[in-house]
């Protein structure tokens, strides 16, 4: 059993602060935990780690890191003690070797704010083992898409493969009043990600191309100056291998979003 998730993680700590702009995020992501079968281990890959070739986290006890800044103390006071998963680790490095790119091993990283904050929403008993994966810091779509597809061939059973990003992220634009234009981009873009991810009508080398060359897509730039929240995306499109099963459309910081979810036999 595999299953694949993008999900929108939200705006720092906030999703865990009753922040109300992020209700219908936190609703979206229980309600899909909810309805998933249990995985026995999570493959996290945060928009929160990029480095020059894919890291992975192999100790078996991480500790959290708070990169978040300003916000209220009790922000860094959140725990989520899931352990690591050394065996997975092992295999996600076999697996990304085996794919011809070179990778490494980080014993002492912690896991980072784009794991425990949603991973604390889905399954807060933190009772499932969890290892990270770093993005590439060239930020190219078509290598995370090759990364993704390292992880198809992962030996490991009942995995759940989690992205966490955001299908939007502009700053500016979540902190700026209310702006109907920059709404009507937004749903633009947000339209096009759904109909690239989920149509059956696209064969998957269409489907590739169009997310490699994201860029092209209705205001893509504006909904993404800096694409770290949605190369987490190409990943799991590269995983799965297919249009997604199921496509959620949430709200976070009064701006909308997309999620997408895939089941793998």
């Amino acid at each position: 059993m595999r299953q694949v998730l993008y999900i929108a993680h939200g705006g720092g700590p906030m999703p865990l602060l009753g922040d109300k702009s992020h209700e219908s995020l936190n609703n979206a992501i229980q309600d899909v935990a909810s309805r998933m079968p249990k995985p026995d281990a999570i493959l996290v890959v945060s928009a929160h780690w990029e480095a020059d070739i894919p890291h992975v986290t192999t100790g078996e006890k991480p500790e959290l890191i708070y990169d978040y800044y300003g916000f209220p103390p009790e922000s860094y006071q959140i725990t989520y003690p899931a352990p690591g998963e050394p065996n997975l680790a092992k295999e996600l490095l076999g697996a990304i070797t085996a794919a011809g790119i070179e990778s490494v091993g980080e014993p002492e990283r912690g896991f980072d704010h784009g794991l425990f904050v949603p991973l604390k929403i889905m399954f807060p008993q933190a009772d499932i083992p969890c290892v990270q994966l770093s993005l590439l810091n060239t930020l190219d779509a078509n290598a995370h898409i090759k990364l993704g597809k390292a992880l198809a061939n992962l030996d490991y059973d009942n995995l759940l493969i989690l992205g966490s990003g955001f299908s939007f992220h502009n700053m500016k634009a979540f902190f700026s009043p209310e702006d109907a234009t920059a709404d009507s981009k937004n749903a633009e873009f947000q339209s096009w990600l759904e109909q690239v991810c989920s149509s059956k009508t696209l064969n998957e080398e269409e489907r590739a191309d169009k997310l490699s060359h994201w860029q092209q897509a209705p205001f893509a730039e504006f909904c993404h100056p800096r694409e770290e929240h949605l190369l987490p995306l190409h990943i799991c499109y590269g995983a799965a291998g297919k249009a997604s099963d199921e496509a959620i459309t949430v709200t976070a910081l009064n701006k909308e979003a997309r999620m997408f979810y895939w089941r793998l036999n």
